[in-house]
């Protein structure tokens, strides 16, 4: 890819329209920017995510602006023809169903055909869930890494968390209600039950709640009270000492048994333990399995 230079707000003499990526209330609505509302005035269009979502805000705000559809399901034949538009010097905003539009949605893959075609993108800023639960999560904020959704299938979503294991930077994660404690089960099994997260639900509405403590603790009381409205999940990254210990192959000195009992310890069962031993060493599951049951 060439080199792109983009001037936001300098006429270029080209005729090509610019795409506004538009960040709308994630429950809120006086969340909305005074900006926000102008360029869905002036545009040409709005893609949106749901139309029917987007269309009870546009109403909200009295926004007359023409809506068509842009999601994961038409994005193949829907994206081509909004940057076509944009060439010929229609404007066009694209939105998301709440937050920020390219964020856990396809509308990444229009801003890249965009950008391709040196189309101009202009960000306008505004209510973010992950951001947003992070800076009152009470984690560390200086370093941070947004993971979004987890893989569905356990297997998927195990080498997922065994990736992040020694990450020190602070992760951010979205879930929805009825996968949360399974989520935060398998985070226990790979990072152990101590590990400290911050549970945000409802942001900026009415029932906003947010459960900080250990995975362990947040597990005893979503037992309690059964999870409702979608999550934000931030977790606490590893301790230097861990990170260091995973860098510096601190397993090395270890047996193999001592290898399994210290992930056994740390609040993993037996089964992910031999996984996790299996990961370090490059092993696969069997053979940490056979050579144990041989001594």
């Amino acid at each position: 890819m060439s080199l792109n230079v983009q001037k936001s707000y300098r006429e270029d003499g080209s005729g090509v329209g610019t795409l506004y990526l538009v960040a709308t209330p994630i429950g809120n609505l006086e969340d909305m920017t005074f900006r926000a509302i102008r360029t869905l005035k002036e545009v040409s269009m709005i893609a949106a995510e749901d139309t029917r979502q987007t269309r009870k805000l546009l109403t909200h705000f009295e926004v007359a602006t023409r809506l068509v559809s842009y999601h994961e399901h038409n994005k193949q034949a829907s994206g081509p023809e909004l940057v076509r538009l944009l060439l010929e010097g229609q404007s066009i905003a694209l939105v998301s169903d709440a937050g920020l539009p390219a964020i856990s949605d396809p509308g990444y893959d229009l801003v890249r055909m965009a950008v391709e075609q040196n189309v101009p993108v202009v960000p306008i800023p505004g209510a973010n869930a992950a951001l947003s639960a992070l800076i009152a999560s009470g984690l560390p904020t200086e370093r941070f890494a947004f993971v979004g959704f987890l893989p569905r299938e356990k297997k998927d979503q195990t080498k997922v968390l065994e990736g992040l294991q020694h990450v020190q930077d602070t992760l951010l994660f979205y879930e929805s209600p009825h996968r949360v404690e399974k989520t935060l089960t398998r985070m226990a099994e790979v990072w152990g039950a101590e590990r400290r997260v911050c549970l945000a639900r409802e942001l900026t509405k009415r029932y906003e709640e947010f459960l900080r403590g250990t995975i362990a603790e947040c597990l005893a009381h979503l037992e309690q009270y059964p999870p409702q409205g979608e999550y934000c999940v931030i977790a606490e990254g590893a301790s230097e000492k861990a990170a260091r210990e995973a860098a510096d192959g601190w397993w090395e000195a270890m047996t193999l048994g001592e290898h399994v009992e210290h992930y056994e310890q740390s609040g993993s069962d037996r089964k992910d333990a031999l996984k996790l031993v299996a990961s370090d060493r490059g092993l696969s599951k069997r053979d940490v399995y056979n050579a144990l049951l041989e001594r």
